[in-house]
């Protein structure tokens, strides 16, 4: 999907001719947000509990007034039928938080090196590259971070080919983790050995160096469209970290079944430290590694 316009959209069911919006006189009235709540899930899986209600209101105003819609009821007409997608688009990024930093939990990546790559190498007798997806994506700290960990940490990086998918439903974050440019706060917790090593001083914070940007395949993704995760197969470990969080029982059912239907038999999930399996699918095997659990795709048996 593109990335959306700056202009707003010209062709809008509804009334003809749109007041200008004041967000001032804007309301967003329980009824509008539960419309809004479950539209959003559809696309998504993401929903939003009535403890959100502040978050959610005010971007939608933010686009109510961007589009020139005047209220919600004429913006909810425009965001249901609009063909091309590009506003249900915007709004999802908006919606989307995308809070990270570098080496967050850093004992996956550590579990990663010492416990399931051995494994996953052991098994590969036909040489096809190790594949990582990282889901979601946010601005890049988090698949940067596992490339940076195993240069430094995985002997085998220079014996096997690896590629690093990461891929996000928020097409603005992907921008700027393509361009990788980030704040003091963001690498606050690397060694500065790694900030001259894989990064470049910038006036306003640090930017990932260009071997890395290259090494990193970043694309756009609705973990709950199977259109879209269709093409993504033989991953021999997923990351998602902090996701599932955010999706009820049936979209996490469908995210996990996406997963395992992207890994090659024997491979392994990631998941955020207070996410599981356990209660939305019965098809991983649970393993316990020193460094971290995780969910593993069941090795196929004749």
């Amino acid at each position: 999907m593109s990335p959306t316009s700056d202009s707003p959209p010209t062709s809008r069911l509804g009334d003809s001719v749109k007041p200008e919006a004041d967000s001032a006189n804007i309301r967003i009235s329980a009824e509008d947000f539960q419309k809004f709540r479950e539209f959003f899930y559809r696309k998504t899986g993401i929903q939003f509990d009535a403890s959100k209600r502040y978050f959610v209101d005010k971007r939608l105003v933010e686009r109510i007034e961007a589009t020139s819609s005047g209220n919600f009821r004429s913006y909810f007409t425009m965001l249901r039928f609009q063909a091309s997608g590009e506003e249900v688009q915007a709004l999802t990024n908006l919606m989307t938080v995308n809070e990270t930093y570098f080496f967050r939990e850093e004992y996956q990546f550590r579990c990663l090196v010492d416990s399931l790559l051995p494994e996953i190498v052991a098994r590969k007798l036909d040489r096809r590259p190790i594949r990582i997806w990282a889901i979601p994506s946010s601005s890049g700290e988090e698949p940067y971070s596992i490339a940076i960990y195993l240069l430094e940490n995985w002997p085998g990086i220079h014996e096997w080919d690896v590629e690093i998918i990461a891929s996000d439903i928020d097409t603005r974050i992907l921008a700027r983790a393509r361009q990788g440019l980030y704040s003091t706060r963001s690498v606050q917790h690397l060694p500065s050995r790694y900030l001259h090593q894989y990064f470049k001083r910038k006036a306003d914070g640090y930017q990932i160096c260009d071997d890395l940007r290259q090494s990193v395949e970043f694309t756009r993704v609705n973990l709950t469209e199977r259109a879209d995760t269709r093409g993504y197969r033989d991953f021999d470990v997923i990351f998602c970290r902090n996701l599932l969080i955010y999706f009820d029982d049936v979209s996490r059912k469908t995210a996990t079944e996406t997963f395992y239907d992207a890994l090659r038999p024997g491979g392994f999930v990631c998941l955020g430290h207070s996410e599981s399996m356990s209660r939305s699918s019965s098809l991983y095997k649970i393993r316990k590694f020193p460094e971290a659990i995780v969910y593993q795709r069941p090795l196929e048996t004749s």
